[in-house]
């Protein structure tokens, strides 16, 4: 077992030339692979300061990428220092209210009535001009 960062610790590791990241709760100094990522150094920096497990894990990487991580191992995270992640819960909706369904549908058929009736009245005038040609 390695030396314990703290997520502070690590945090400060967030540019091209120092790069860590924490991947389940390791931690790895990524700088040198940084220009060999295949996915581009950005996506690395783009998971510096955080815990970047779901990162790497959502990604799918080979079993040779888990195996390079090694070369790349620093110590450990000390797990309190990492902010539990916070359950999202949806903004209330308002209440939905049916009387404003019909509204809705009288506004709609208001704009559409006289459209079709229009539609229908230049197509019986092009069809009656054409029929007296």
């Amino acid at each position: 077992m390695g030396k314990v960062f703290n997520l502070a610790e690590v945090s400060q590791h967030n540019n091209a030339k120092d790069c860590w990241l924490i991947i389940s709760g390791k931690v790895y100094d990524v700088t040198k692979f940084l220009e060999d990522h295949p996915g581009g150094d950005d996506v690395l920096l783009s998971a510096t300061g955080k815990d970047a497990t779901d990162d790497f894990e959502d990604v799918g990487h080979s079993s040779s990428a888990r195996a390079m991580l090694d070369e790349y191992y620093v110590g450990e995270i000390d797990s309190s220092t990492i902010p539990t992640s916070v359950k999202y819960t949806p903004p209330k909706q308002p209440h939905y209210n049916q009387d404003k369904t019909t509204e809705f549908i009288i506004k709609i058929l208001q704009f559409l009535v006289p459209l079709i009736i229009l539609g229908v009245a230049v197509g019986l005038r092009f069809n009656t001009k054409q029929s007296t040609s």
